[in-house]
Order: C-alpha cells, then sequence, then structure tokens
C-alpha cells in the first residue's frame, strides 16, 4: 500500500507541475528572439495518416518535406477530442480544467485568459488567425490576442441541411498568405486552420478520383495540397526565418472501436495526433518521447527567448539533448455526458501505460498494445489505481455548460456532436459506459450521414428506430422530425415532436422545431403560440427570433413579425437570416423597394441564399420586369436545386417573355422534381404551359 502511494503522489505532482524540471525548460536551449512563428491545426487529422508517418496509402509530400527538414514527435498526444477545447489547449498551453472549456457547445474561453496570441502580441508580434470552420467561430473566445482572427465562413445557410458552415483550405490558405505578405517587416505570428478532414469527406478533384476508395485520406492529400503556398517558401527558403508548428486537433476512429469518427472514446486513433516542429536551429530527425499539446505554448515561447511562464503545466519540446522527465498527460472526452447524459470519460497517460476511467474502467500497454486491444485494469489493478489516485481534482465532474443557441445546436449536430444538456446523474453505471451506448452513436452518425446525402427515407427510419430503442434520446427524434419535414410530411413530423414531449424530452430544440413545422402546415396561431414563450427573453437567439417572425407574418401580423425580426437583426447584425426573413415580410406587405433593401443586406453577408435570391427575384420582378428576376431566380436554383418556386416563377416568366428553351428547361425540372403534395395545383399548370411552347 505505502508503494502505491507514493507512486500515485509523484503522478500527481508531475501532474501538476507539468515538466518544469526538464532540462532546457527555463530556456537553456539557444533562442531565436524575435522569429516569425507559423502554427497550423489540422482538423481531424489521424497521426497515422500522412506520409511521413508511414502510411503508403496517401501521398503528402508539403508535409513529408517539413517533416523530413524537421522534428518529428512520433508520441504526441491531444487532451480532447473534438476541436474547440482542444484548439484552447494549443493556443493557451492550459489542460481543459484549467481554462474552463470542456466541449464544442456551451463554453467559451474567458477573456482573462492569456493565449499564445496575446503573449506574442504583447511581445511586439503582428497577430493572425485564420480558421476554416464554424466550430472555432470567434464567439468561442479563441479570438482574443489576434489583431485579425479571420472566421469569414459563409453564414446564414439552411442549419436543417447538416451542413457546417465552412471554408475550403485553398481559401483559408489565400487569406493567410495574403496577411502575411501585408505584415512584412514586423514580427508576425499567424495560425491557420484548416478543416477538410472532417467528415462528411467529400475531396476535390483530382483527389476524390484518386482516392474514391478512401475518400478520408482524399481529403488529407487535398489538405496537403492546400498548405503548399503557406509552407513551401519557408522551405525553399523564399521566406525570413520561422518556426513552423504543425499538428491536429484530435484524429478520426474511422470505425476503430465501433466509432464513426470522433468525440465518443479517447483511443489513440483519436487522441494521438501528428505534431512536427521545423525551423532553424530545430534538430531535424524522430522524437519517441512523450509530446503533449500542452507543450506546444511552452515550446514556441522558449524558442523565441521569451521563457513560459510560471504555472503552464508544459514545456518545452526543443530543450538540449538529452531525455525528457516523463510527464503525465491528462485527457477528456465529456461531450456524449453533457449532451447525453452517458459517464464521462477522463484518463491520464503515462509511460506507455494509458487509464480510460469509466464506470467499465480500462488500463492498456501502448508499446506493446497500440491498437488498445487488450485490457490490463483487471490484472494490473494496483498500477490501475496509482494511475486513477493521479487524476487531477480539479477535473472532477460536472464542469458548468452555459446556454447553447439553436445556431450551435443545428451546425454542431452536423458534426455529428450533439449539443444540448444531458441530465446531471449522481454516479454512473456500466448502463452509462459509452462502450456499451456506442451503437447509438453509430446509429446517429449513420443518420446524420444519411440526411446530409438526401437520402432523408433512410435517415427517418434509423431515427424512428433510435426513438423505439430509447424514448428519452432527444437528438434522435430532432432528427425524425427534420428528416420527415423534408419528406414533405409534415404531420408525422409534429406527431414525432409532441411524442418527444410526451417522453420528457421537453427542450427549446424540440419546441422550436414544433413551431416550424406547425408554421410550414399553414397552423400559424398555433405556432406562435409555441414559438412566443421562447422568444420572450432578453438574450433570445436569433434562429428563435427569425421563427417567430415569419410565423407571426403567416397568422397575418405582419406589423408584429416586422418588430419581431428588425430585434432579430439589430441583436445580430451578422446573420443574414433576419434580413432575408425581413425582405419576405416586406414583399407579402407589398413594399417591394423595402423587400429588395433587405434582401441585397443578406447577401451581402452571404451571396449563397438560395431562399433569399428566390425573394429578391419576385421583388425586382416588380420592379424592373422579368430579366432581372429572371437571373436572380436562376442564382436561386443554381445554388439549391431544390428550389421549386425559383424553377416554377422561371417557367411562367421565361414563358410570357418569350425565352421558351429557358422555361422549357426550367418546368421540366419543375415537373420532374416538385412534391405533388405541396406544389399540386402548379404543376398542373407547368404541365399546361409545356404543352402549349413551341418547339
Amino acid at each position: 500500500m505505502r508503494s502505491s502511494l507514493l507512486l500515485a503522489l509523484a503522478l500527481s505532482t508531475v501532474l501538476a507541475t507539468g515538466c518544469q524540471g526538464r532540462p532546457g525548460a527555463s530556456g537553456s536551449a539557444p533562442s531565436h528572439e524575435g522569429a516569425d512563428v507559423v502554427l497550423v491545426t489540422v482538423d481531424t487529422l489521424r497521426a497515422d495518416a500522412l506520409g511521413f508517418a508511414g502510411n503508403a496509402r496517401v501521398e503528402t509530400p508539403v508535409l513529408d518535406r517539413l517533416a523530413a527538414a524537421g522534428r518529428v514527435f512520433d508520441d504526441a498526444h491531444a487532451h480532447n477530442v473534438v476541436t474547440l477545447p482542444s484548439h484552447a489547449n494549443i493556443l493557451t498551453g492550459l489542460y481543459p480544467y484549467q481554462h474552463g472549456v470542456r466541449d464544442n457547445s456551451g463554453f467559451a474561453l474567458r477573456p482573462d485568459v492569456p493565449t499564445l496570441a496575446s503573449r506574442l502580441k504583447k511581445a511586439g508580434y503582428a497577430t493572425g488567425a485564420f480558421v476554416a470552420a464554424y466550430p472555432l467561430d470567434s464567439k468561442f473566445g479563441l479570438s482574443q490576442g489576434f489583431d485579425v482572427y479571420d472566421d469569414s465562413f459563409p453564414r446564414g445557410s439552411n442549419p436543417d441541411d447538416f451542413v457546417v458552415a465552412e471554408r475550403r483550405g485553398d481559401q483559408v490558405v489565400a487569406a493567410a498568405r495574403a496577411w502575411w505578405d501585408g505584415q512584412k517587416g514586423k514580427r508576425r505570428f499567424l495560425w491557420v486552420h484548416l478543416y477538410d478532414p472532417h467528415a462528411a469527406y467529400d475531396p476535390p478533384e483530382p483527389f476524390a478520383s484518386r482516392y474514391r476508395d478512401n475518400a478520408y485520406l482524399g481529403e488529407v492529400a487535398a489538405t496537403d495540397s492546400f498548405l503548399s503556398p503557406l509552407l513551401l517558401p519557408f522551405l525553399e527558403g523564399r521566406e525570413t526565418p520561422a518556426l513552423v508548428v504543425v499538428t491536429a486537433d484530435h484524429g478520426e476512429s474511422l470505425g476503430e472501436h465501433g466509432e464513426l469518427t470522433h468525440g465518443l472514446f479517447a483511443y489513440e486513433a483519436t487522441l494521438k495526433v501528428p505534431l512536427v516542429v521545423w525551423g532553424a536551429g530545430v534538430a531535424p530527425g524522430r522524437d519517441g518521447q512523450p509530446a503533449r499539446h500542452v507543450d506546444i505554448v511552452p515550446t514556441v515561447l522558449s524558442f523565441l527567448g521569451l521563457g513560459a511562464p510560471e504555472g503552464l503545466p508544459g514545456a518545452s519540446l526543443l530543450a538540449a539533448a538529452g531525455p525528457r522527465e516523463a510527464a503525465a498527460s491528462y485527457f477528456e472526452s465529456l461531450s456524449t455526458s453533457l449532451n447525453r447524459g452517458w459517464a464521462p470519460l477522463r484518463g491520464l497517460l503515462r509511460e506507455g501505460r494509458k487509464l480510460v476511467d469509466l464506470p467499465l474502467p480500462e488500463l492498456y500497454d501502448l508499446p506493446t498494445d497500440p491498437k488498445e486491444e487488450k485490457n490490463l485494469f483487471a490484472q494490473e489493478r494496483r498500477a490501475a489505481r496509482a494511475l486513477r489516485d493521479a487524476l487531477p481534482r480539479e477535473s472532477a465532474w460536472p464542469p458548468p455548460k452555459g446556454a447553447v443557441s439553436p445556431e450551435e445546436e443545428a451546425r454542431l449536430r452536423s458534426l455529428g456532436y450533439s449539443s444540448g444538456s444531458g441530465p446531471a446523474k449522481a454516479a454512473y453505471t456500466a448502463a452509462d459506459d459509452p462502450k456499451n451506448l456506442v451503437g447509438i452513436d453509430r446509429k446517429l452518425h449513420q443518420v446524420v450521414d444519411a440526411y446530409s446525402r438526401g437520402r432523408y427515407e433512410e435517415a427517418a427510419t434509423l431515427a424512428r428506430e433510435l426513438t423505439a430503442e430509447r424514448p428519452d434520446f432527444a437528438e434522435a427524434y430532432e432528427n425524425l422530425a427534420l428528416s420527415l419535414r423534408q419528406l414533405e410530411r409534415h404531420g408525422e413530423a409534429i406527431e414525432a415532436l409532441r411524442s418527444a414531449l410526451r417522453h420528457g424530452v421537453d427542450r427549446e430544440a424540440v419546441r422550436r422545431q414544433l413551431g416550424q413545422a406547425l408554421a410550414e402546415t399553414g397552423q400559424a396561431q398555433e405556432a406562435v403560440a409555441v414559438l412566443e414563450p421562447l422568444a420572450a427573453g432578453a438574450g433570445t437567439d436569433a434562429t428563435t427570433l427569425n421563427a417567430l417572425g415569419i410565423a407571426l407574418s403567416d397568422a397575418g401580423r405582419h406589423g408584429d413579425a416586422v418588430a419581431v425580426l428588425q430585434r432579430a437583426a439589430g441583436q445580430f447584425p451578422n446573420d443574414p437570416k433576419s434580413f432575408e426573413n425581413l425582405g419576405i415580410v416586406a414583399l407579402r406587405m407589398d413594399q417591394p423597394e423595402q423587400a429588395r433593401a433587405q434582401l441585397e443586406r443578406a447577401l451581402a453577408l452571404n451571396a449563397n441564399l438560395p431562399i433569399a435570391w428566390n425573394t429578391l427575384g419576385v421583388a425586382l420582378y416588380r420592379l424592373q420586369g422579368p430579366a432581372a428576376a429572371l437571373d436572380a431566380w436562376e442564382r436561386s436554383v443554381a445554388i439549391d436545386p431544390k428550389q421549386y418556386d425559383a424553377l416554377f416563377n422561371i417557367g411562367l416568366v421565361a414563358a410570357q417573355a418569350g425565352r421558351a428553351a429557358q422555361a422549357r428547361q426550367a418546368l421540366t425540372r419543375f415537373v420532374a422534381t416538385a412534391p405533388q403534395a405541396r406544389f399540386g395545383p402548379d404543376l398542373q399548370k407547368a404541365r399546361q404551359i409545356l404543352a402549349q411552347l413551341p418547339s
């Protein structure tokens, strides 16, 4: 017992103090004062998905070249398996329980927590960040310390389409490169985040064809090519000296241990990450000693001669030659506990031993069992107990979680992440262990995948199976209702949502979608009754206000609708949906000039809004005639082929304007694709016009 206690105390000390005792951690390695710094984070990049990691199935020449000339840390680990908290770890050099960001929703980095950007800005650096996707939106707090935080991915798309707001890697790199070139002569810190390897995997050509049997690796290869304009100038000596750090926020399971993507478990497939450090004075080669995300900030600061501040748990990975003192690495996966009420996952990794603390605990010896196939917990309880005792007390459950906006709910649901609030429990049992619930998680990802690919019948069937299996599972009802609404089966969607409420699944997202479904079926008064209580608070979100505004207009209360939508536009001026809806209501009030102004404001924020283009076409038809209107409607259907109103408008107006070919093409598509239940009379009229068009 005494030896176990001593080991536990030693582990706890190492975890609390980090590796401040490592040689060179306080700056004994040569410094490179004033050097530029480039940090690249690639979302969802497995440690073994790169050529330099030994993967012969993928071509990553740019990163391979960086690795060949830099230092590769072959045993690097993240501390979280979802995007936002993992990036908070990288940028602050703190563990998640220290900086407070524990999940992708309901958390934001506090303004008083220093970041690498704020530290370098204080040291005289120009600081720029260019991020690719919504989980790193500036509202989550990672923008502090950056002179420029470019999160200008498109906003205002329909969240029910399960398309996360993102931009492709080459666009991110182009914007980052322009900023970098514009800051010449200054000390520069640049962070570039690429999102491309994240599910759903859809690589661009030529990578789609080259990797048709492995779309994930196709995304990885595409990402490597996107990084070429950023990294090759350094490798070829065309840039001033800089320290370049490349890592991933987490990996991807790809079916290992039954997990399709990430966010559930913390096995090596998602916890282990690539980590490469390159720069003048960085000794090239492979480094097999442990490395952690919390070591990145001290590594950068030490390299620059700035010294790592007290209180950071990590230490420089570029210290003078010699073995680094082994340090424990804390990790966690809390998303399904916070959002579904499943057991929280915490763990510790030290000297190749990995403890996963769950109701069904796990202990692995990674050097001999890298795939984590042999659980040693029963055979080595003393070692497991020592690791468990060393878990930091500050990480104890549950962390506080803030409010989650509907935009966060919708965006993160599209990633396969849930984002509601799971029921808190005093104790968790084996029934709550994610290993016993992985089938449910897997099926939910299948629902999201089917929905995102337009297979709504399949998505509805899978979601209905989930509601039968787990009647208390909110996400299942929400996804079922969304799928049914896409299938024009609004009555079934309403019943599914009411069933959720009967089963005690009474959260705002369910009631909001119920109000939207009621409005879609012409039950505007009841929709208003459902939505008005949700919009009563001062902190009401844009999604709820927009849903209520349209329902009020549907109920004939246009003045009240305008007031609600103007409130939304005032509170959320960067959200184009409010301006789009104000344009719709203005048209209903026979105010085409006002409608045009509002719709143009929406499209200035995001030019790819099909509903806004369709509505603008109607306004332009009244103001300017057919030509301008037809151009707007064509833009609408080019963005979304399911804009049936726009297709019908094109056919009708083009026929009247003598544009027979344009009319025939639009009406043929309309007749072939528009739902009969919603467009019955219009379909009949379209067929009549088609029959009368000259051949």
